[in-house]
């Protein structure tokens, strides 16, 4: 009898840690690492100075947290943006600015997308959330999941960027475990991006003139009589 492989609400939260460190090293070309550690935690809260929840729900139910400080959330704004090649001085340094939340909204969109697909092609379920909206705090507001979740598993983990600025995520889940009862073979991940770059390769190469062959010059010597 082959072993069943279980996945736990752990394992899922690692899930959207990776898809959290994808998006943001690929967004602001620059490295962004979670701990190899989580913390439990009694409750999940949105903290100083901006941050944002999302609520989900289909093949399980849960709620996100991430909680940026200021120095934070503008080291990535401000590299999201210059990945995106607008210039320095146009860029603001006060975290409370719109730019800034719509910037980290739109990243945190990004992510959760990411990890739905990971739920997607590893745990054959799906799940829909609501659109994430980036807040400033000025103080610690509790955040819980909707009352028909009983006793949800509750977790902290620390992100650090390429500066050395720390930036918290929570995540709270219905304990679940999800046990494979057969094989079945992971779907490819698509990346639009390669796609269009084998396309473009692709037609460059066959539209390529073909090079020209020289002709050998010949010279005839007159003839001096």
């Amino acid at each position: 009898m082959t072993k069943k492989t279980i996945l736990t609400s752990d394992d899922i939260l690692l899930k959207l840690c990776q898809s959290v460190t994808d998006v943001l090293t690929k967004g602001t070309n620059s490295s962004v690492t979670h701990s190899a550690f989580v913390q439990k935690i009694d409750k999940t809260s949105l903290k100083p100075d901006i941050g944002c929840f999302v609520l989900f729900e289909g093949g399980f139910s849960g709620l996100v947290v991430i909680n940026f400080d200021a120095k934070a959330a503008l080291e990535i704004y401000q590299k999201y943006m210059l990945t995106m090649g607008i210039p320095k001085e146009e860029l603001t340094t006060i975290h409370t600015a719109d730019e800034v939340g719509d910037v980290l909204g739109e990243l945190m969109n990004q992510m959760l997308g990411d990890f739905s697909g990971k739920v997607q092609r590893s745990l054959h379920t799906s799940i829909t959330q609501n659109q994430p909206k980036m807040m400033t705090f000025n103080k610690k507001i509790s955040v819980t999941i909707d009352g028909h979740v009983d006793k949800p598993a509750s977790r902290r983990v620390s992100f650090i960027t390429e500066e050395c600025h720390n930036f918290y995520l929570e995540f709270a889940v219905e304990d679940t475990e999800f046990i494979q009862l057969e094989p079945f073979k992971t779907e490819k991940v698509v990346d639009p991006d390669t796609i269009l770059e084998e396309e473009v390769a692709k037609h460059l190469a066959e539209t390529k003139p073909a090079p020209r062959r020289r002709t050998k010059r010949t010279t005839t010597k007159a003839k001096t009589s």
